[in-house]
């Protein structure tokens, strides 16, 4: 009966000692965000997978083809990809293409830091 008794009073203190769940609750704001359906090739190419997009673009796959509004070349100069720079202009892949902000794949590469591919697309468009 004694352990009974104080059993019910630790209940009875931890209840009224509990904070109420429903008041604590932070209230969040839930966004929608839509995935953006890059293509396969621009995704290897911001990854860096240069034997992935070297092998696409043996079988054919477009080098000037946009994907959600950039080349892919714009990619490349993004994500500071020289390697496949090289290889995109190489395969016809032009230049000085904008984008809708008016963007080329050289200003990409300045707004991302991307240094090398600055310099390499600056001596690509000398030639």
């Amino acid at each position: 009966m004694k352990k009974l008794l104080i059993l019910i009073t630790c209940m009875a203190v931890s209840l009224v000692l509990a904070k109420d769940p429903v008041k604590d609750l932070e209230t969040y704001k839930v966004e929608k965000t839509e995935v953006v359906n890059v293509s396969p090739f621009c995704i290897s190419i911001a990854k860096g997978d240069y034997e992935m997009v070297k092998k696409m673009v043996e079988l054919g796959t477009e080098v000037n083809k946009t994907s959600k509004g950039m080349t892919p070349l714009m990619y490349a100069a993004r994500y500071n990809r020289v390697e496949i720079i090289k290889l995109l202009v190489a395969n016809g892949a032009k230049i000085n293409v904008k984008d809708k902000k008016g963007f080329t794949a050289l200003k990409y590469a300045k707004l991302s830091g991307a240094d090398n591919a600055q310099t390499l697309l600056l001596e690509l468009k000398k030639k």
